[in-house]
């Protein structure tokens, strides 16, 4: 047999022997769990196992007293989707490429619909009109016209 076998079973053999110990330990703990609880008569085994379970009397119950109340406005706040517009904002005046005017009025004239009273009016022509008629004239047709009366 190699070492590392006997090892093993020696400590295999040890934890046997820990859990004998173990098993002594809680008769005698018994006794001290009969001390933390109260003499009446109804209910002292289901006590002892609760008192014996992993965590033991640390384990919480769901209490009034043990909860932290929140306020429902803060859950409310909480759970409404926060505004991304002053970020948006920031992001598009830092922007450092600006976008050409021809490109811009191509996406808006795309963006409108195809109805004719969805579309923009056309844009006004800037250039004044120009009269066929000049100053003399018109001071040559008011002398005509009111010289008659």
């Amino acid at each position: 047999m190699s070492a590392s076998v006997i090892r093993r079973g020696l400590e295999l053999f040890s934890e046997k022997d820990g859990v004998k110990r173990k098993q002594k330990k809680s008769s005698c703990r018994k006794s001290a769990l009969m001390e933390q609880i109260s003499s009446d008569k109804q209910g002292v085994q289901r006590r002892i196992r609760r008192l014996q379970r992993p965590g033991g009397s640390a384990r919480s119950t769901n209490t009034v007293k043990d909860k932290h109340i929140r306020s429902a406005l803060d859950e409310y706040r909480k759970k409404q989707k926060k505004s991304q517009l002053k970020s948006n904002v920031e992001y598009f005046l830092a922007a450092d490429h600006k976008t050409q005017n021809r490109d811009t009025r191509k996406i808006v004239q795309q963006h409108s619909g195809r109805r004719a009273c969805h579309r923009p009016d056309p844009p006004a022509s800037t250039s004044e009109e120009q009269s066929v008629f000049t100053e003399k004239d018109f001071q040559k047709f008011q002398k005509e016209y009111f010289s008659k009366l």
